[in-house]
Parts: structure tokens; C-alpha cells; sequence
């Protein structure tokens, strides 16, 4: 069972989401289906079916983030330090063909969201990064080519 990383923020994400399925979503379901039962015949009940699939759905859903949060290695960014690139790392890059900056936070798999500057550990830019420091350039493979980054800054915010 391998340890799934995560910043403590992640996991209260997962264990906000998991009450909300657990206490609103899954409530819902189990009322939509006695209500749609009441319709009768259910071999042809559109409505019995929907809500049976969704509720398959919140299952496999709270199944799998207990699973995530069982095998969770939650990692304290703010007691981290260093000048090399590692989980929780901060990483302002700048692209060396465009003079473009980005920041970068980088995560656990299902905290990634590029709009909000978060990159999981196992996205091509973050293990190009791995072990890097400021001033190195790393070579990431993207769907437009190479892309060559010059790593200006490692924070542990």
C-alpha cells in the first residue's frame, strides 16, 4: 500500500468533501430513490435508475477518498526548508524563450490545479524540478516541444 503525499491542506479538502458526500449527498440519493420507488414498476423507471447511478457514484466517491486519506502521508510545508526543490516547495520559474514568469506549490496528486499555481509531484514540470535550486534550468517535455525553465526562487510558504 503505497503512501499517497498531501499538504495538510489537501487532506482537510478530502476530509471536507467526504463529510459532504457523507452527510448531504448520500442522503439525497437514498430519498430520491424511496421517492422514485413510489412510482412504481422500476424495470422502466428513469428516475430509479438515475438515482441508482448516482448513487454507485457517491459511493465509488467516498470509497475512494477514504482510501487516499488511509494511505495519506500528510507533509507540514511550513516546517520544511531548503534550497532544493522538493515536495510542499514553492518555485518561481521563468520560461527562457518567452521571459514568461509562473509559480508553482508543489502537491499531492489531487490538490493539482494549474489556475491556482499548484502542480502535482508527478507532473512533468515538478519531477523535472525535484532537487533543483534557484538558478538551475530544467528541460520539461510538453506537448508543444521542449520547454527550457530557469528556476529563480524556492520558497516554503
Amino acid at each position: 500500500m503505497d503512501k499517497v503525499p498531501m499538504t495538510a491542506e489537501g487532506y482537510h479538502a478530502l476530509d471536507d468533501e467526504l463529510k459532504r458526500l457523507k452527510t448531504i449527498e448520500r442522503p439525497a440519493v437514498v430519498a430520491a430513490i424511496g421517492e422514485a420507488r413510489q412510482h412504481g414498476d422500476l424495470s422502466e423507471n428513469a428516475e430509479y435508475h438515475a438515482a441508482k447511478d448516482r448513487q454507485g457514484w457517491i459511493e465509488g466517491q467516498i470509497a475512494e477518498i477514504e482510501d487516499k486519506m488511509a494511505r495519506a502521508q500528510v507533509i507540514d510545508v511550513s516546517k520544511l526548508s531548503g534550497k532544493q526543490v522538493k515536495f510542499g516547495a514553492t518555485v518561481s520559474v521563468v520560461d527562457e524563450d518567452t521571459e514568461e514568469k509562473a509559480r508553482y506549490q508543489i502537491v499531492g496528486e489531487h490538490e493539482a490545479d494549474v489556475k491556482k499555481g499548484r502542480v502535482s509531484i508527478t507532473s512533468p514540470i515538478a519531477r523535472a524540478m525535484i532537487g533543483k535550486e534557484s538558478g538551475d534550468v530544467v528541460e520539461v517535455n510538453t506537448p508543444s516541444g521542449v520547454k527550457a525553465y530557469e528556476i529563480t526562487k524556492v520558497e516554503w510558504v
